[in-house]
């Protein structure tokens, strides 16, 4: 068989695999993560500084972390959002704190469990986006400045 007719029929197989290329790349794109915390905040933590961590547990990795400020009167009192993050069959949890430096600490650092609120939250991603909501509870927080450090 001469070269030109194989660079042809070679050129044909490439153009009919691509679209099979593209469509695997976007079928694993992530899905969108919104964690958020509803109302039960804004009564002990309205007006504080929060910082939330997506992490990997699989890997022990950080994936990305968003800072904001919990709100004293909305509904839900934060909301963070993480596009294309989740991968279905993939072990994920948000590791949070806020800043609010009860009875000590230092404004902007997380500090002890004492003095600023901390809490690590497993995640379930599914198919698609996932929306998870928190209600405050301190007896459940752990301990998670390393994470921010």
């Amino acid at each position: 068989m001469n070269t030109t007719l194989l660079t042809a029929r070679l050129g044909r197989c490439l153009l009919l695999a691509l679209p099979l290329v593209v469509g695997s790349a976007l079928a694993a794109d992530g899905q969108d993560l919104t964690f958020q915390g509803d109302a039960s905040f804004q009564g002990p933590h309205g007006g504080q500084a929060i910082q939330a961590a997506l992490i990997d547990t699989a890997r022990n990795e950080t994936i990305a972390i968003k800072t904001g400020k919990v709100s004293a009167d909305d509904d839900p009192s934060f909301s963070f959002t993480f596009p294309g993050a989740l991968m279905e069959g993939g072990q994920y949890a948000v590791n949070y704190w806020i800043d609010a430096n009860f009875g000590g600490g230092t404004p902007g650092n997380c500090d002890s469990m004492q003095h600023d609120h901390q809490w690590h939250v497993a995640l379930e991603p599914g198919s698609g986006p996932v929306t998870h909501t928190e209600h405050h509870d301190p007896s459940a927080q752990t301990s998670v400045c390393d994470t921010f450090r």
